[in-house]
């Protein structure tokens, strides 16, 4: 079943790819009808994966591959996986849709690229091995450069080679590291016949690592990890990526591929070099909190309502590794509900932008005003994402900040504090945002003739919205799913502190 939903995608590049004769105005609905049938396929996942039953990994799958170098095709889901794996089944298919007007061009390609990217992305959620892992983190980079660099805006080769070579940057140090702990292993394996010589991170778990050892590998996971999120001051390429890549590919960006960071360090980093993390949790507080509140002023005095999303894509992202490095079940659980959170709203926010991009071809807040007076219906969704977005009570963004928060505040009360700030100037500039945008008198004559949003656009929006009011007003599902996981990284990283 889990390998289905993981190759489901990439069998439908293939498709896509091998039949010349499709025509392109089918290509989409044979994509959108992929991306819903993976979805309906990873539901079961949900009801199938019992988070009381004691294991901690289940729906497991594993075959060898390469057993001369210890490397197997091994995945399976913990309540966290699972939870960022049925957000990539739920999002793509309102990224297709989303993407009907965006994508005028070399269809085949596009969605070859983009059903390509689900498998990869779905693939790194669930690997439980190292190198595959690995090999899904690589691969995930190349259709995403491809999508901003063909159908991004005017500097898109720029946008795309940056984030190609700081992508690069990070993940080369990260595969030096990868190769010295199978060297590490394969060495204690030739003094102890009880241990397995493998990437498998069951077999890399008994792995005797020293301080100095753990530093390393931790610096270079760690870069890697950093990059993806984006941390400061590795933000940079995020900015120009969202600006220049087509909806379609914001909205998976800011949904899923920024998750991967947050997700590599609860998965990778904390586990295994638990005594590194120790001692840089100073550090790495220091970073998240500047990022948090320095991406949060930069939003502040953008002119283009898409560079300030981004921006803010950028402090929520801070905000999220504040919580998971607060290394308490509070701080933990607040880090992956806000992945979930943000995944939805910053991912409905894109599409928002998108869709008003496409009806008056400029995003610079200048051009807008009263809006609302000639688009109610997209009014009201881009309010009620945005409340969404800046945690009103509620909503889902609350749910996670409040437990970040509250994670936070218990190991570190200035940092917390520090850190409220960037929530608040969230509030400030999204809620201007708002005001810009729709409301005063129409000031340009080329507003009166906007038509508000169809119905194809609504079904596109309403399922975000009633997943965000859901997540908002019914967290324990949810929170229940990954306790048992949230309880092993933190139980792990206390018993390998010694706390």
């Amino acid at each position: 079943m889990l390998s289905l939903v993981i190759f489901l995608p990439l069998f439908g590049a293939l498709f896509i790819l091998a039949a010349p004769s499709l025509e392109e105005k089918r290509i989409k609905w044979v994509a959108l009808a992929v991306t819903i049938l993976d979805f309906l396929v990873s539901l079961p996942l949900w009801f199938r994966y019992d988070g009381d039953s004691g294991v901690l990994f289940q729906l497991g799958q594993s075959a060898e591959w390469i057993p001369s170098l210890g490397i197997r095709y091994e995945v399976a889901l913990d309540g966290i996986s699972l939870l960022l794996v049925l957000l990539v089944t739920f999002i793509m298919p309102l990224v297709v849709v989303g993407s009907v007007k965006t994508i005028t061009r070399r269809h085949r390609e596009f969605y070859t690229l983009l059903l390509a990217l689900q498998t990869f992305m779905l693939g790194a959620f669930a690997a439980r091995d190292l190198f595959l892992f690995y090999m899904f983190w690589e691969l995930m980079v190349v259709p995403m450069f491809l999508i901003i660099g063909i159908w991004g805006g005017k500097p898109r080769i720029y946008a795309a080679l940056k984030f190609f070579i700081y992508t690069l940057f990070g993940s080369l140090p990260m595969l030096v590291a990868v190769l010295y702990l199978y060297t590490k292993l394969k060495a204690q394996a030739a003094a102890d016949p009880s241990i397995e010589a493998a990437y498998s991170l069951d077999a890399l778990s008994s792995l005797t690592l020293t301080l100095k050892e753990q530093w390393l590998c931790f610096i270079a996971f760690g870069l890697s990890f950093a990059v993806k999120v984006p941390m400061f001051p590795f933000h940079t390429w995020l900015p120009d990526a969202h600006t220049e890549a087509p909806t379609p590919g914001s909205v998976v960006l800011a949904g899923v591929l920024l998750k991967m960071g947050g997700y590599g360090f609860l998965r990778f980093a904390i586990p295994f070099f638990p005594l590194a993390v120790q001692q840089a949790v100073p550090a790495l507080y220091f970073f998240a909190v500047v990022g948090i509140v320095y991406a949060a002023l930069v939003a502040l005095v953008q002119t283009d309502v898409k560079r300030l999303v981004a921006y803010s894509s950028v402090s929520h992202m801070g905000l999220i590794v504040l919580g998971i490095f607060a290394l308490n079940p509070d701080g933990v659980r607040g880090g992956v509900y806000q992945m979930l959170a943000h995944g939805l709203t910053t991912g409905g926010l894109f599409l928002l932008v998108g869709m008003l991009y496409e009806r008056r071809h400029t995003r610079e807040f200048s051009e807008f005003g009263g809006v609302a007076h000639r688009m109610p219906v997209y009014a009201f969704f881009f309010l009620a994402i945005t409340l969404g977005s800046i945690g009103m009570p509620g909503l889902n963004g609350f749910v996670g900040e409040f437990l970040i928060f509250l994670g936070t505040f218990r190991e570190s009360p200035v940092t917390a504090f520090i850190a409220v700030t960037g929530v608040i100037l969230g509030a400030w500039y999204m809620l201007t945002t708002v005001k810009k945008i729709f409301f005063g008198e129409i000031r340009n004559d080329a507003n009166r003739s906007l038509v508000d949003i169809d119905r194809r656009e609504i079904a596109v929006l309403a399922p975000l919205l009633l997943m965000i009011i859901i997540m908002g007003v019914m967290p324990a599902p949810f929170l229940n799913k990954m306790e048992a996981s949230v309880q092993a990284v933190v139980q792990g990283y206390m018993t390998a502190v010694g706390r």
